[in-house]
């Protein structure tokens, strides 16, 4: 199984490549916009078929991979990336033996089978990237958490002005009166810009976190657009799912920048 699974992985920079797929979707739903000729659409729309099919020629084993990274993220000490790691690789490993279901019938392998009832395979899709989603802000608040602890340690004694500000209206509130006052809007304000500031920042000093959140967040609207969930168009998912390819191929020519486990 560990060699199928090494000889697998190396099949997934062929698939990356075939990120044209999305291209050729984004290219056909400009030409259509453009009002070109029918005979370039319909040769944009066939190319985009073959190429989705040879990416599902090409996924074929992809559930075993996905099995075996299960039986290694189930050991993880860390019970919320135990969870969603895990989790998340039985339903990439159950859309991947769908997909290789569908591919078969799609070639005459499998008779009378029903695509349209196959197609909901997606929800297993759509749930992996929802925990990996969870996984990636649940990352991201751990560093934040790292950030604040690394802050407060440092200086202990220096407070922010918003914080500074917010803590006077606490106190003169609780010793003026016993009625709660809530903070005005624009110390809110404040408080908010520099958590976002935070944020961004932490990102930016975490490059492997931020392009698997970016790339997870564009994943995730194209299987809510198959299953009519939250449809965007042809336009918006070749564009969304162009830019993920383009994102996963960095990880493989830079594999630091892959976010682990």
């Amino acid at each position: 199984m560990d060699s199928w699974v090494r000889f697998n992985t190396q099949s997934q920079g062929k698939e990356r490549v075939l990120a044209a797929q999305y291209a050729c979707m984004l290219l056909g739903y400009t030409l259509h916009k453009s009002s070109v000729a029918t005979d370039l659409q319909r040769t944009i729309s066939e190319l985009e078929a073959h190429m989705s099919l040879t990416r599902k020629v090409l996924r074929l084993g992809n559930s075993v991979e996905a099995l075996q990274a299960a039986k290694t993220t189930i050991h993880l000490s860390d019970s919320v990336l135990r969870l969603c790691l895990t989790i998340g690789h039985l339903n990439r490993a159950m859309y991947f033996a769908c997909d290789n279901v569908v591919w078969a019938g799609k070639i005459g392998i499998i008779s009378k089978l029903d695509q349209q009832k196959w197609s909901h395979r997606s929800f297993y899709y759509l749930f992996a990237l929802i925990l990996n989603v969870t996984r990636d802000v649940y990352e991201l608040c751990l560093l934040l958490d790292c950030e604040d602890c690394y802050r407060s340690t440092k200086s202990p004694l220096s407070t922010s002005p918003s914080s500074a500000i917010l803590a006077d209206q606490l106190s003169s509130s609780s010793s003026s009166s016993s009625i709660p006052v809530t903070p005005t809007p624009a110390v809110m304000w404040v408080w908010l810009r520099k958590r976002i500031h935070q944020i961004g920042t932490v990102l930016y000093n975490n490059p492997p976190l931020l392009l698997d959140l970016l790339k997870n967040g564009c994943d995730i609207f194209i299987p809510l657009d198959k299953l009519g969930i939250y449809q965007t168009g042809p336009g918006f998912v070749g564009t969304c799912g162009l830019l993920s390819s383009v994102l996963s191929i960095v990880t493989m020519l830079h594999p630091w920048l892959k976010l682990k486990p």
